[in-house]
């Protein structure tokens, strides 16, 4: 099984500092959901879960609670669902008198409030969305929205430029994200899994922390990398350059909200198509809303999410494929607990 450490908490001036000296059960929870021991949530979360558990109060058949991971509004078909006026229109015509969007730092606190019953669809990476699944959490897939997406491999400046320098050093990435199962991925093929020490690390602080020379490296998302590299970051690797380590962004709902809404799959991916072929159809429009989200270059954006990553159908078999990679890499590494059937976790089309 591949060893790694994972170490929570935020980079300080001069080092990393560790609040949590964690067991190998522990790690493996922090794929899926926060260690209560000395961790903290950050604020996005806890202004998610706080708005949510208003609405989780008084949940009836004509809310639908999402949540989504990454900036003030969603990206992807989703985003662009919800700016054009796609998903407030069709929901509607559905029944859905209030739809609210809840914004996570990252998966496994996504995944926190789909356990907890506060929301209903989860739009998520593919590593802890499985390992969720993997534990026996009731959630269904209802669509891969995009797949393919790169993660790479910076270097501090001055540092190491192969990854056989990066031996004896430290990695950072966040935590439970498709970038972490990349980097282990990564570190497997290379045979250096047990010569360099991962720790956990938000891509926000990612910068910062090459800068001041904090870690050796940084395995960072699609628009982060190309925008590191613009900046005169080295770059080491990228997953495009290795069969079945890039990631696939999910849709998730729990079973519990569909059993009260056997027709809402059919009806939300009949509303991701349609965005998906409007976003592709007007796509000037949407890397400059993208661009305004993230707050990246809008040169960055298109260099980092090629249009044909979007998927205009529920699930494509190359995004399939790449899933089933994923989750045979999560469970032979013991990152996800036991296996399971993608057939039986997505729903019918």
């Amino acid at each position: 099984m591949l060893s790694f450490s994972v170490v929570t908490g935020s980079i300080s001036k001069n080092k990393l500092t560790s609040r949590l000296s964690t067991s190998v059960a522990c790690v493996l929870l922090l794929l899926t959901t926060a260690c209560s021991q000395g961790e903290t949530k950050s604020a996005q979360s806890v202004e998610a879960v706080n708005v949510n558990n208003a609405v989780a109060a008084s949940n009836n058949i004509s809310t639908l609670r999402i949540g989504y991971v990454g900036s003030s509004e969603p990206t992807g078909p989703l985003g662009w669902a919800k700016k054009k006026g796609i998903l407030d229109r069709e929901l509607q015509k559905a029944g859905f008198k209030n739809i609210t969007f809840a914004r996570f730092p990252n998966g496994p606190d996504l995944n926190e409030a789909l356990v907890a019953g506060q929301l209903d669809v989860g739009s998520l990476g593919d590593t802890p969305a499985i390992v969720l699944r993997a534990r026996g959490q009731e959630t269904r897939l209802l669509r891969i929205t995009q797949f393919n997406t790169i993660a790479w491999l910076v270097a501090k400046k001055n540092g190491p430029r192969s990854l056989a320098e990066l031996k004896g050093q430290k990695i950072a990435t966040q935590k439970g994200s498709y970038m972490h199962r990349y980097l282990l991925g990564l570190l497997a093929e290379a045979k250096l899994a047990k010569d360099v020490k991962v720790v956990h690390l938000m891509t926000t602080e990612a910068k910062t922390a090459l800068e001041r020379g904090d870690i050796a490296a940084y395995a960072t998302s699609s628009d982060l990398g190309p925008f590191l590299k613009s900046q005169g970051f080295p770059v080491i690797d990228s997953s495009a350059n290795h069969k079945g380590l890039s990631g696939t962004s999910l849709v998730v709902a729990t079973e519990s909200f569909l059993a009260k809404q056997p027709d809402f799959p059919q009806k939300f991916n009949g509303i991701l198509t349609e965005a998906a072929k409007d976003l592709k159809a007007n796509s000037e429009e949407y890397y400059q809303y993208h661009a305004q989200i993230t707050k990246y270059p809008l040169d960055i954006i298109k260099i980092s999410l090629p249009l044909k990553q979007i998927s205009e159908e529920p699930l494509p078999a190359e995004g399939v494929k790449l899933l089933e990679g994923t989750k045979k890499f999560l469970v032979s590494q013991g990152l996800a607990k036991s296996d399971f059937k993608l057939t039986d976790w997505a729903v019918e089309k």
